[in-house]
């Protein structure tokens, strides 16, 4: 399937994240910080990128802006993963340069949707 970058600090979101989209058949890659995200998109290009927007070091926000300024990461695209579900949060990550949101706690099956949706992907 895809390669797909998780930048999540959340042990037990990651593992569950983890854990379900391989079995799916994607290859996954993970960061928990914004920075140590940035870096690995840069070097992998991934197809995808799972992006916890309350992580350390450097926030989802950031993250997700320098990824989208860059001419090399500009084109991959970034599903928001976060807690902040309140009334304009949505329009708030895309703002950002997210191209989808997911709230949590995930709903795996919306999010695998929205994941199938960006990347093409026709489930049988």
């Amino acid at each position: 399937m895809a390669t797909i970058l998780i930048v999540e600090d959340n042990e037990m979101n990651l593992d569950m994240l983890s854990r379900r989209l391989e079995k799916r058949g994607h290859e996954i890659m993970v960061a928990t910080d914004g920075a140590a995200g940035v870096e690995k998109a840069q070097a992998s290009l991934p197809a995808l990128i799972l992006m916890d927007m309350s992580i350390p070091v450097m926030d989802g926000w950031e993250a997700t802006r320098r990824l989208k300024n860059s001419p090399v990461t500009r084109h991959i695209p970034i599903i928001a993963l976060t807690a902040h579900a309140v009334a304009g949060d949505r329009e708030k990550c895309i703002a950002a340069g997210c191209d989808e949101y997911e709230s949590k706690p995930i709903k795996f099956p919306d999010l695998v949707a929205k994941i199938n949706k960006i990347l093409g992907i026709q489930e049988v």
